[in-house]
């Protein structure tokens, strides 16, 4: 996985997010709020796409894309 494709995913996933509107350095909080519902999507997203467990936590201590992207790109290769 590469960045890019992780922000096409979020994208796809989340209506509220316009595709082709984020970026690495954006921050998530300016597209969506960090409901439970939108963390429970994102949380089932990252598991079923790429065999990670995130928490809550981890959401609330990103702010970027970039910084998502980080979270699960260390579980997975820590996991590996």
């Amino acid at each position: 996985m590469n960045i890019q494709e992780f922000i096409q995913k979020v994208e796809h996933e989340f209506d509220q997010i316009n595709p082709g509107s984020l970026t690495p350095e954006s921050k998530i909080r300016d597209y969506f709020e960090w409901d439970s519902i939108n963390a429970l999507v994102f949380i089932a997203l990252v598991n079923v796409e790429y065999d990670v467990e995130i928490n809550a936590d981890d959401l609330q201590q990103s702010e970027t894309v970039t910084d998502l992207y980080q979270i699960i790109e260390n579980r997975k290769n820590s996991v590996a």
